[in-house]
Parts: C-alpha cells; structure tokens; sequence
C-alpha cells in the first residue's frame, strides 16, 4: 500500500508541477489531525508526503510554491467580498454569505482563498503591492 501511495504522489505531483507555474496549498497540521478521527484518512492520503514532493519538484523545476498558514480561516471568508461569516462546523458543506448573499461550498471557497493568500504572500515575497480581496 504504501508503495501505492508514493507512486501515486510522484506522478500527480509531477504533473501538477509540470503543469502550472504557482502551487498554493494550504499548510495543515498533519500531527494534529493524526490524533482525530480522522487519523486513518489524513495518513491514508500521505499529505505531508505529498506536500513535501510539490515543494521539491516545484523547486527542481523553478516553479513557486507557497503555504498558506494553518491558521488562516480559508473556510470562513467570503471569497466574493471577503467577509468573514465565523467558524461553521465540518458538517456544513454549504453556506450563504450574510453580507453579498453569494452561495459557497466549503471547499471550493477554501482553495479560491488558498490561492489569494497564496497569490499576495508570494507577490509580497517578490517586493509586488499586495492587497487581498476586500
């Protein structure tokens, strides 16, 4: 299985690399989630080997790579006006921002906010004005 797993994470983060000059992720904590519930997925998916494979690649190949912080509240920003609607509990999947009315999923308003704060650190990093959405 775990000969699976790294071949699996060679080849996808190869590809990704390969395909994209600027990867954001999001830097969870893996020990922390280890001691949940959901223990046997985060290690059945092997992030943080995997993370460590897009970080190394994306420096072999030249291309930027860029942790978010942990503790950025991704989940809870309205990724339209940039609101933020709270902590919401992992059961809601969906949510209606308060002050645009813009209906989001959970995860695909997450990685539009991964990749703005991913987006200004890096643009920050390389001296650019930075101005996340307002």
């Amino acid at each position: 299985m775990s000969d699976a797993r790294r071949d699996w994470a060679h080849k996808h983060s190869t590809a990704i690399i390969r395909e994209n000059q600027a990867v954001f992720v999001e830097d969870l904590c893996v020990r922390g989630l280890a001691r949940t519930r959901l223990a046997k997925s985060v290690h059945d998916a092997g992030w943080g080997m995997f993370t460590r494979m897009l970080e190394e690649k994306a420096a072999r190949y030249g291309r930027t790579f860029v942790k978010v912080d942990r503790f950025y509240p991704s989940s809870q920003i309205c990724s339209r006006c940039g609101v933020r609607g709270g902590p919401k509990p992992l059961s809601i999947r969906e949510w209606t921002c308060t002050a645009c009315d813009a209906v989001h999923d959970r995860d695909v308003n997450a990685a539009k906010n991964i990749h703005a704060a991913g987006r200004a650190e890096w643009l920050n990093a390389c001296g650019g004005a930075v101005s996340l959405p307002s």
